[in-house]
């Protein structure tokens, strides 16, 4: 990045980078059109791999006409049951290649939901990771009568496996090379017996709210929405990205592989969800796109960093990060940088911000994006004051993934950004809901079209559900959920997510939700972070055995009551937490009470955890 001061340089792409109506139809032009440049790489047992276009187009090819050799056709369902890996993007695009439809599950999905979301969506084969995830489907495929082969990715520690419907992704390989020498035509016959206005992906919601809802894609929506992101953000094959977010969400899918796909940044695989942190440096993104909780965890890693330091270290990020925060200041407001305060920064850059960027590993970032849930305003401009702009974007599932972004000259925190050139914003004048409409917007939830009724109203505008504002220069700010609003027994309206997202700045709080419907004042359920509340219970000789004794150690709870009582400045005393309660369990994604990105799901929680929740108004 070549400075603060100079951000207003997007530059838009001139006319279409790649040609295509359909997803596999871009992809195979993008193949042709790079051929032996790198576009996927992976680590792996401590060594990266690289597939240039090529090499990953055999891959595709082999596997999409093992799916034809086995008798997939064209508008089968195949599904994907993985974490994050180059597998997983091979699997997605030779389903589509073979003129399937691709359903992603998340692995951490337990075995009953498996099924669920195998029967709704008519899987009749599903690829999975290992051992794992084979496992899961062994459990339940007697309930599954439509699914006819399950395609292993790792075969590791099943090589004495004798199950007809199951075999490894490299026999798929094998049969596909025989069925495409023995069958010439066939594959060119099912690249083109897809329409872009056909069915391309399903997205399953996270099921915060009753039973998760198949979202249906076609192919001329996501090309559509594909372009529309590079338009908005300029990116090309010099861009290193990083994949680790899960690719059954809408935002590593669309956002990272398809638009990977049409841009040909480099797509950089994570070793698993635990080395993230590890691997970032390593990879180095110059685009990064994650979730609050990501950018939340890098802030405190470095806070405990800092607090470890010596005495003159802290001082100098101190004094540097002060620097920082006027530059930011002056950039948010939009007035231009002293020469005296530009050179501070680069004095601030050398002495301590650069250190800390690849700390983090966003030293050669230009560029970070956020979204999926509200981030705290504080935490963007901190980001800001390292010398990396943060954009924060909106949008859902059933808008393929991107409605609002925020332009990188004119950052905002707080505000979601303008509405994307390529679909409409609103807020509707009597709820305050902000609505969608574009090409954009999905075709409806598969199997439920009562629901889709209840999404989509008949002028074609999406109802998101969330309540938001918009100002006179077109940016939106989202206050809450519908259905989240607190109305306490006082009648006053408090939208919890600005408190939540107050707290969740601290480096010891991981999640918070905030309690007041029809109640006298505010309570807060509270998730600590692990590694910072241990860190601080082992320097401060706080005895705990487990995650649950930290939680009831009463310096912990002294703790977590001083950042609460540094929010609760912020708000009116009707607006603020009188009591709280820590969980006791360590969560993680398997667990019920978090969505895949890691979101605490507020109904669920205030049920599951209501007689605590009934003690803090006793």
């Amino acid at each position: 990045m070549t400075g603060l001061w100079n951000l207003a340089t997007e530059q838009r792409h001139p006319g279409r980078l790649v040609e295509g109506e359909t997803l596999h139809e871009m992809f195979w032009n993008a193949a042709r059109l790079r051929s032996e440049r790198v576009w996927l790489r992976e680590k792996k047992l401590g060594i990266w791999r690289s597939w240039s276009w090529q090499q990953a187009a055999q891959v595709v090819r082999e596997t999409a006409m093992g799916l034809a050799a086995i008798g997939f056709e064209p508008g089968d369902m195949a599904s994907i049951l993985s974490n994050t890996v180059v597998e997983w993007v091979i699997a997605d695009i030779a389903i589509l290649s073979a003129g399937g439809v691709s359903n992603g599950i998340y692995p951490t999905d337990a075995a009953s939901q498996v099924q669920y979301l195998c029967a709704d969506s008519g899987t009749s084969v599903l690829f999975v990771e290992d051992d794992e995830q084979l496992d899961k489907v062994l459990e339940v495929r007697d309930s599954l009568p439509l699914l006819r082969l399950i395609v292993v990715f790792d075969m590791e520690g099943l090589h004495r496996l004798d199950d007809p419907m199951v075999i490894s992704l490299e026999r798929l390989r094998e049969l596909g090379s025989a069925h495409d020498r023995a069958h010439p035509g066939l594959f060119e016959a099912r690249l083109k017996s897809r329409r872009p206005q056909d069915l391309a992906i399903l997205v399953y919601t996270s099921g915060t709210t009753g039973r998760p809802k198949g979202a249906m894609h076609s192919h001329a929506g996501l090309i559509y929405v594909v372009r529309g992101y590079s338009d908005v953000f300029d990116q090309n094959e010099r861009d290193e990205r990083m994949a680790f977010l899960p690719l059954c969400h809408i935002v590593e899918r669309v956002g990272g592989e398809y638009v990977g796909v049409y841009t040909g940044s480099v797509l950089n695989f994570v070793e698993n969800p635990d080395t993230v942190p590890e691997n970032v440096r390593e990879i180095a993104p110059t685009l990064f796109t994650a979730v609050p909780r990501v950018w939340e965890k890098f802030y405190s890693g470095v806070m405990v960093a800092i607090s470890e330091a010596s005495r003159v270290q802290q001082l100098a990020y101190g004094w540097a990060i002060g620097v920082g925060g006027r530059v930011a200041d002056a950039v948010l407001e939009g007035r231009p940088v002293p020469a005296p305060l530009k050179l501070q920064f680069h004095l601030a850059r050398w002495l301590a911000l650069n250190n800390v960027r690849k700390m983090i590993g966003i030293h050669r970032a230009r560029l970070l994006l956020t979204g999926a849930a509200p981030i705290s305003p504080d935490l963007i401009r901190w980001y800001l004051a390292l010398g990396v702009p943060m954009a924060e974007g909106w949008g859902q599932t059933e808008c393929a993934g991107g409605a609002t972004f925020t332009p990188p000259s004119k950052l905002r925190p707080g505000s979601i950004g303008t509405a994307a050139p390529f679909n409409e914003v609103k807020i509707d004048p009597v709820t305050g809901e902000l609505l969608v409409r574009g090409p954009n917007v999905f075709m409806g939830y598969l199997n439920q079209p009562e629901k889709t009724a209840e999404t989509v109203d008949a002028d074609g505008w999406l109802h998101t559900g969330d309540v938001g504002t918009v100002d006179a220069a077109g940016f939106f700010r989202i206050t809450d959920r519908m259905k989240d609003i607190i109305i306490t027994a006082g009648g006053k309206n408090i939208t919890p997510s600005e408190w939540e997202n107050e707290l969740k700045f601290s480096p010891f709080i991981t999640d918070a939700v905030v309690i007041g419907d029809k109640r006298a004042y505010l309570t807060a359920l509270i998730m600590i972070d692990q590694e910072n509340v241990e860190k601080y219970a082992q320097d401060h000789d706080v005895p705990f055995s487990n995650y649950a004794s930290l939680t009831r150690a009463p310096e912990v709870r002294a703790l977590i009551q001083n950042e609460i009582d540094r929010v609760n400045k912020k708000f009116a005393r009707v607006e603020q937490v009188k009591k709280f309660h820590l969980l006791e369990d360590q969560l993680t994604a398997e667990d019920e009470e978090l969505t895949p990105t890691m979101k605490l799901k507020r109904s669920l929680v205030q049920k599951k955890y209501a007689p605590q929740i009934d003690a803090m108004y006793a």
